[in-house]
């Protein structure tokens, strides 16, 4: 399971901005800042993958 993190702003440099903050806790994008239509602007971020949670399970 991964945790995804969603930041919402009022233009793209705002959300861009926000991006930032998540990716220096050590994230990674998932979706640049997009433009959502009418709610805003929106960008997420995921965990980055450990080796535990790459590795094929043992059968």
């Amino acid at each position: 399971m991964a945790l995804r993190f969603t930041v919402q702003g009022d233009d793209e440099a705002e959300t861009a901005e926000g991006l930032r903050m998540l990716l220096s806790l050590g994230l990674e994008t998932k979706m640049p800042p997009r433009d959502m239509i009418s709610n805003g602007w929106m960008a997420r971020a995921v965990q980055r993958p450990t080796p535990a949670d790459t590795t094929e399970p043992q059968t």
